[in-house]
């Protein structure tokens, strides 16, 4: 478990409660930042890009990680393919 006054952005600032850092989630999923990134560009993974940063909100991340990705309200989607 992490523990919440340790995380950081990478810069050494720490994050909102309500927000996940790329370093975060490569560290759950077992992958590395780039692959983070790119998941993120191509829009598999939920966050929203500010200028050179992306915010993904625990919610949202949580959803995803539920559900694999998958939206509950359709049929199967589409063969998603990482590519970095």
């Amino acid at each position: 478990m992490i523990n919440p006054t340790n995380r950081s952005d990478g810069h050494g600032e720490p994050e909102p409660d309500g927000r996940m850092s790329v370093e975060e989630i490569a560290r759950r999923l077992d992958i590395g930042r780039l692959a983070v990134y790119s998941m993120l560009e191509q829009g598999i993974l939920p966050g929203i890009r500010v200028g050179r940063r992306w915010i993904i909100t625990r919610h949202a991340y949580g959803q995803w990680e539920r559900t694999c990705g998958m939206d509950s309200r359709t049929g199967l989607p589409p063969t998603q393919e990482v590519t970095v």
